[in-house]
């Protein structure tokens, strides 16, 4: 999936936005949970309220701004918003108040699958998601053996995905969002799928990514991956900002309080 942030003829960005890739303005999300639906006239009767709906908040004026080159972990127990975090920065939903700004290229890793066509190939969805991140073909056709191999999918790659396993789709899907040349990397836990030797081969590569000065976003459980790759960890908790600082300092801090 991939998102831009370009104005119409402007081919530069300011200094301000080249220095902050992502900025978090006053951003507050919530869902609507419906309660279960009822199936007969009598359950209607006897539980009328099954139809009813609860607002949840999932992330609570939140502000934040992400600078270009940084690499940042996003910690927290399940709910607490990380995810949703990720997927307003992305674009695939909006905030209901406040706002999120992208500065430059981006590309993310958010679930398995998705941007992919199941009845395809591994090499035609090369072709298929590479277009979708915005590769032109000769711009993919460059690209599809450093692609391929980086997968080490091997024969495979002209099986139809359905086909796949979790930990081959995460290999094609890594495989190709590393080579559009984004300026933005956004990565769910997606990478926590799959075998130890192709994860390492995948945290190598995004050490490479941030040294040529990339941005990246990752949501992970793995406080030993966040510590190894990011300088600044952001813990989220109940939809707020906990802590945001040194990776070490936040999930010392983290470990402490809810272990």
């Amino acid at each position: 999936m991939i998102s831009k942030n370009k104005k119409k003829g402007k081919s530069k960005m300011s200094k301000a936005e080249q220095e902050n890739r992502i900025v978090v303005d006053h951003v507050y999300k919530t869902f609507n949970i419906y309660m279960d639906k009822a199936n007969s006239l009598k359950e209607k009767l006897l539980f009328w309220n099954r139809n009813r709906k609860e607002k949840r908040e999932v992330l609570k004026d939140k502000n934040l701004t992400i600078k270009n080159g940084e690499a940042v972990a996003l910690i927290g127990v399940n709910g607490s918003g990380k995810s949703t975090l990720l997927k307003l920065m992305t674009k695939i939903i909006y905030p209901n108040k406040g706002k999120i700004e992208t500065h430059g290229k981006l590309t993310s890793l958010l679930e398995l699958g998705a941007g992919f066509h199941p009845d395809f190939s591994g090499r035609e969805n090369i072709y298929f998601n590479a277009s979708i991140f915005g590769l032109t073909k000769k711009e993919i056709d460059n690209r599809l053996n450093q692609i391929i191999e980086f997968s080490e999918l091997g024969e495979l790659i002209d099986n139809p995905v359905r086909t796949y396993s979790s930990g081959q789709y995460m290999r094609l899907a890594f495989s190709v969002a590393i080579n559009v040349d984004a300026e933005i990397l956004l990565i769910d836990e997606i990478l926590s799928v799959g075998d130890q030797h192709f994860q390492e081969k995948c945290f190598a590569k995004m050490d490479e990514l941030k040294a040529e000065g990339k941005t990246m976003v990752f949501v992970t459980h793995s406080l030993g991956a966040a510590r190894k790759l990011c300088d600044r960890a952001i813990w989220i908790y109940e939809g707020e900002v906990k802590m945001d600082g040194n990776t070490d300092e936040v999930i010392d801090e983290y470990i402490r309080v809810t272990r």
